[in-house]
């Protein structure tokens, strides 16, 4: 099945709310329903793509890897298998007239069954293994340009290790999936799949708010009143910005596109230059003076 994106596939909004996800799911799912479109490819499926979407969308946590890394990133970390695990539209259906019995193994394979408190793919004699997960540390500059890492760990009593492709831009609390990297399936299954939880380190120069970076920089009251110009490191070098005069305290300068690359998204984020003034704790007897004059003058 192609890739779309699944609030366009239900035709919502991206902030939509659960109930206005689960009424335009459920209006879709009795249209494009197979039992009121009898050998209806298309048809058929719409029906796969709605369900996929809502089975997505329905699901806060997996509705929120789908938000943070967008589509093409989402389908790096869930398999099919994975999406639609606990997924169950037994009241939806059955409010609609419709069976759910075997409707779904029709569409997505024999393999796909109704067990306990929803659906998914094999049954109880052909079982996925355990997924396995661990922590993965990445620094600051190796979440902004990307890595490959190595990573150790046991698998069924053996130590095992390999080599893991960070993409630039992860955050923390990224998952990333290794598949058939976990427990050994039963029965013929699959093996389980290795799930590495990552977080990454801080930097001393650079904060990161989401995509954007941003670095703090002191002004004296001179610079900040008459302007001046900076030199200014981002991860990637240097640039030199100009400071209008009169800036004031707090105020962010941007730098477009120097920030985080947005993982699956083909874009970057903004670096920030953050300007505060530094006013001084002790004064010559020079600068007094002539700081004097200037509040004399209505500075």
């Amino acid at each position: 099945m192609a890739q779309k994106e699944y609030y366009e596939v239900l035709g919502v909004k991206k902030g939509a709310s659960a109930e206005e996800i689960k009424k335009a799911y459920r209006k879709l799912a009795v249209k494009y329903h197979p039992d009121k479109n009898p050998g209806n490819k298309e048809a058929e499926e719409r029906f796969k793509e709605i369900n996929e979407a809502y089975a997505v969308l329905s699901d806060p946590q997996k509705k929120g890897q789908y938000d943070q890394f967008g589509s093409a990133g989402f389908h790096q970390r869930f398999s099919q298998e994975d999406i639609f695990r606990g997924f169950d539209v037994g009241d939806i259906f059955k409010d609609a007239g419709f069976s759910t019995d075997d409707i779904f193994s029709r569409i997505f394979g024999g393999g796909f069954q109704q067990r306990g408190g929803g659906f998914g793919f094999g049954g109880s004699r052909r079982s996925k293994g355990e997924d396995y997960s661990m922590e993965l540390e990445v620094s600051f500059r190796e979440a902004f340009s990307g890595c490959d890492k190595r990573v150790a760990f046991s698998r069924n009593g053996q130590r095992e290790e390999l080599s893991v492709k960070v993409p630039a831009g992860v955050e923390s609390g990224a998952r990333l999936r290794v598949q058939g990297k976990g427990g050994a399936g039963s029965g013929g299954g699959p093996a389980g799949d290795l799930y590495l939880d990552i977080k990454v380190g801080s930097d001393p120069q650079f904060n990161r708010e989401g995509d954007d970076i941003v670095v703090e920089r002191l002004l004296r009251f001179s610079e900040a009143a008459l302007g001046t110009s900076l030199e200014v490191s981002t991860l990637e070098g240097t640039k030199r910005i100009k400071v209008p005069a009169g800036i004031q305290p707090g105020t962010k300068i941007r730098l477009k596109g120097l920030g985080f690359p947005r993982m699956g998204k083909g874009a970057r984020g903004d670096l920030f230059v953050r300007v505060n003034v530094q006013v001084p704790e002790q004064l010559t007897g020079t600068q007094r003076e002539l700081l004097e004059q200037l509040a004399g003058k209505g500075l």
